[in-house]
């Protein structure tokens, strides 16, 4: 699995490992986990890439909006 790190607004760094991905009406979306173990239960986060299309380095953020959440969640699902 590959691994995603983040630095959070508190300037700890943050590992997620890519579980999924897909790309609805044209944004990308990541389903990551805390862990890279399939045996082992872990939360799951859907995120959303809300950068620039000229930048050249991802921005994510996590998904909060309910219908959205449920939206790309079915997506995952299948």
């Amino acid at each position: 699995m590959e691994k995603l790190e983040f630095i959070d607004e508190n300037g700890e760094k943050i590992e997620f490992f890519i579980v999924d991905e897909t790309r609805i009406n044209g944004i990308n979306y990541l389903l990551v986990s805390e862990s890279d173990s399939e045996d082992e239960e872990a939360e799951a986060y859907i995120l959303k890439d809300v950068s620039e299309a000229v930048s050249e380095e991802a921005v994510y953020e996590f998904v909060e909006d309910d219908s959205e959440l449920e939206a790309v969640g079915k997506v995952f699902s299948d």
